[in-house]
This record gives C-alpha cells, structure tokens and sequence, in this order.
C-alpha cells in the first residue's frame, strides 16, 4: 500500500503498487491533496518511477481518481479504467464522481486506455492483471485480481468434476467492497450483490480493500465480503 489516510491524506482511498520485472502497476491514486505523498511511497519501495506503466482507476470517485493525473505526469505512466469510468471523469466535477462530497473539485480527465465489456488483460512484468468489471458502488467500478508465486489457500482437487489444479496465491484488488450503495452515486443495488457474488467466486486468497486495508487468509476475505450481502 502506498496511498491511504494513514499515508498520504484523510481524503484518500487506498493506493497499492504491484510490481514485477522491472514493471509496475499504481491501483487507484487518492484524491488529489497530496499526490506526491503517493509518489514519495513509491520510491521508498525501491520501484523507481519510470517503471510503473500504468495507473488503474477501479471507479470514478474522486477518493480513487483525484490524484491521477498529477502522478501520470509525474510517473509517466498511461491511466486505465472502464469506458463508463472514462466517460465521467471527462466531465470532470460529475455528481457521480463524490466530489462534494469531499469538499473538492475533480477538473476533467482524460484516460489513456480503456476497454468495454466484462474483462480486460493488463500485463505487468509477467504478471497478468485481469480487470473484471463489477458495478454496483458505482455504475463504473472495476476490480483487479492477479495470481502470484506462492500457494493458494485452496489446495488441488484431483476428485472435484472437472478437476481442480493446485493454484497459485490470488490477490484481489477489490476496490469499495463495502460500499456504500447510495442514489447519488448512480449505485445500483441489484447490481452490487451480483458483483459481491463475482469476487466471491475468484477465491481469493488475499484481499485489498479500497478503504480498509488488506484482509487474508481465503476464509476471512470471503466472511468479509458476504457480510456485505448480509448487510
């Protein structure tokens, strides 16, 4: 994690930073207040910063997007998100992005790469970050999963129909798993619960949260997000 109320302003969601062959991936990028706090964690990872390629936008809160065009210009790197996301943060202060509610202006961006549809491939080193899109919190909201050198939790299954292979450790970036599902944002409740189910089905075996850290082993990143079902 290198963004977050504890690290770069009380106005920011989570940042995480995935990096892997001389390659790195920003996912979200906070508010805007301080992106250079955000930056400064970067380089104290010892990733330098030509090498994060790509800034991932999981939805169009201001929270998540505020920063980014200040660290693309400061990292070089192209911003990434769903077409629907895209489309909002063009117009910039969109009731849809949350900006009043944090007592802050979102002037329009533009992103770099965007992709329709339910999925899209983002290779990072030789790590494959597959985008899922998973709307509900916002009309545009995307999680990112990535499978990592190490043992899953969830062991091989010789006897399961069709058989399951040993897995290697799953990440995922869930974005807001918790919400909130609120009018004002264009939430759509119906929607929420079917991607809540969709992370579910991924098995992860860690999970980063947009605003509440990281949560592992497997059996308490899935009690996590079906207390949101619950809920």
């Amino acid at each position: 994690m290198v963004g977050g109320p504890d690290l770069s302003d009380g106005r920011d969601a989570c940042a995480y930073l995935l990096a892997d062959g001389g390659e790195a991936a920003l996912i979200d990028a906070g508010a805007g207040v301080r992106p250079e706090l955000i930056a400064r964690q970067i380089t104290e990872t010892n990733v330098s910063h030509g090498s994060v390629k790509k800034i991932i936008l999981t939805h169009c809160h201001i929270d998540h997007t505020g920063g980014a065009a200040a660290l693309a210009r400061e990292l070089g790197a192209a911003i990434v998100c769903h077409a629907r996301c895209a489309d909002i943060l063009a117009v910039g202060d969109d009731p849809r992005t949350a900006s009043s509610w944090y007592g802050l202006s979102l002037p329009p961006l533009t992103a770099d790469e965007t992709f329709v549809g339910e999925q899209h491939t983002i290779k990072i080193g030789q790590l494959d970050l597959i985008l899922l899109y998973t709307p509900g919190h916002s009309p545009c909201s995307i999680s990112v999963f990535v499978d990592l050198p190490g043992t899953s939790d969830f062991p091989a299954d010789p006897e399961a129909d069709p058989p399951k292979p040993a897995r290697a450790l799953r990440v995922l970036f869930g974005q807001d798993v918790h919400g909130p599902v609120h009018p004002a944002l264009e939430s759509n409740p119906r929607l929420y619960t079917r991607s809540l189910h969709r992370l579910i089905s991924l098995e992860a075996d860690v999970l980063c949260e947009g605003h509440f850290g990281v949560y592992r082993p497997a059996a308490t990143v899935r009690r996590y997000i079906e207390s949101y079902l619950r809920g």
